[in-house]
């Protein structure tokens, strides 16, 4: 028992990152992410690595890059204003394929909005985001516990597919404060990037490799790199070359889609024996979870699918999952975001449950939800 404490969502975020060996933190303060940095603040010069507070979210995207193409793992934390003006840097972690780390604790919005309140608005942000053509990886975690492990597994994702990854947390699971129980000998995988075991003159930083994901040299060891935000030969260097373009941007996009089976993850309620089924994820999970116990102790066949993976969308598990429902509920702290995209997977509408007010969606709510879909 000595190592059971309570301990709070972002605490266990900035623990989990630490644990992944993250060496550098760059970050601006921003409710309501900010305990992050103040724990990265306070622990990483215990342990050799580097805080850095900057002037804002644009330069510590910048740093948090520049760190992570030296061979560090880095990372930063910020909320919905600052995940805005990070969206460019981003674009350019992932045309240049470099490992990086983005946790965004969502809050309310639009803009300033309710800085203190909970909301899950940043969701179609996360994907699209960025401008161009290009996959992105976002966990979202449901409990204090599982946002210290996903932290763990947004470094290992960012290294072995060397690409920025983004942890959802929102406000309600960023400030929550549960058991937290971690053995400190316990044994964790962790993840580096692939070295190259070629020759440093035979080295091709985006090589079109059979995994679609090429070895990432350390700076400083004797390898030619050249990183551009333009689209590139497999030399890193400026390309139009129509052929090479097609298939540098098809490659980003399949290094990730292409191995979804390998990561994408989801916790399954009686999602086969039930006639109605929630999906839900973060804090709203809990919600839908509750609900859904309640039904079925009033003998309503209800399942919960509850994505950890948000993006990239397994099409495949989610089109299984909603087969033969009579009716598939999402309840989420926005106006339908990821309902959105539920209903082009499955090719019919969907219920919604949706709060835009800065209060969590209600057990009473999806319970209604559901009897009045029975009606």
């Amino acid at each position: 028992m000595a190592n059971v404490r309570l301990v709070q969502g972002n605490e266990a975020c900035a623990l989990g990152a630490l644990k992944a060996g993250a060496y550098n933190f760059f970050g601006y303060p921003i409710t309501p992410s900010t305990e992050i940095a103040e724990h990265m603040a306070e622990m990483m010069p215990k342990c050799g690595a580097r805080f850095v507070q900057m002037e804002d979210e644009i330069a510590s995207i910048g740093a948090v890059i520049g760190a992570a193409a030296t061979g560090r793992k880095a990372f930063t934390a910020t909320s919905g204003p600052g995940f805005s003006l990070m969206q460019e840097a981003i674009g350019f972690a992932a045309i240049d394929e470099v490992p990086c780390v983005v946790v965004d604790v969502q809050r309310m919005g639009p803009c300033t909005g309710l800085p203190t309140l909970s909301a899950q608005g940043d969701i179609q942000q996360a994907r699209f985001g960025s401008h161009g053509d290009h996959a992105i990886i976002a966990l979202a975690p449901s409990s204090v516990m599982e946002t210290y492990y996903m932290t763990i597994q947004c470094f290992n994702l960012a290294e072995k597919y060397r690409t920025p990854v983004i942890l959802l947390l929102d406000e309600e699971i960023g400030h929550l404060r549960e058991r937290f129980d971690v053995d400190p000998d316990e044994e964790v995988e962790i993840i580096n990037r692939k070295q190259p075991t070629c020759a440093p003159e035979d080295y091709l930083p985006y090589e079109n490799t059979e995994d679609d994901v090429p070895a990432m040299a350390y700076w400083g060891k004797g390898y030619r790199y050249h990183m551009t935000g333009l689209t590139h030969n497999q030399k890193g260097y400026y390309s139009s070359v129509l052929p090479e373009v097609d298939a540098f941007n098809r490659r980003l996009t399949r290094k990730i889609e292409g191995h979804i089976d390998e990561f994408w993850e989801s916790e399954d309620f009686f999602v086969d024996d039930c006639d109605y089924l929630f999906i839900a994820y973060g804090s709203v999970a809990r919600t839908a979870q509750e609900a859904m116990e309640e039904l079925r102790a009033e003998g309503i066949k209800v399942g919960l699918l509850r994505p950890k993976t948000i993006w990239p969308i397994n099409e495949a598990k989610i089109k299984k999952a909603c087969e033969g429902k009579k009716a598939v509920i999402v309840p989420e702290l926005n106006l339908g975001q990821y309902a959105r995209e539920i209903e082009r997977v499955i090719g019919k509408p969907v219920e919604k449950v949706t709060r835009v007010d800065s209060e969590l969606v209600l057990v009473e709510e999806c319970v209604d939800k559901v009897k009045e879909v029975l009606k």
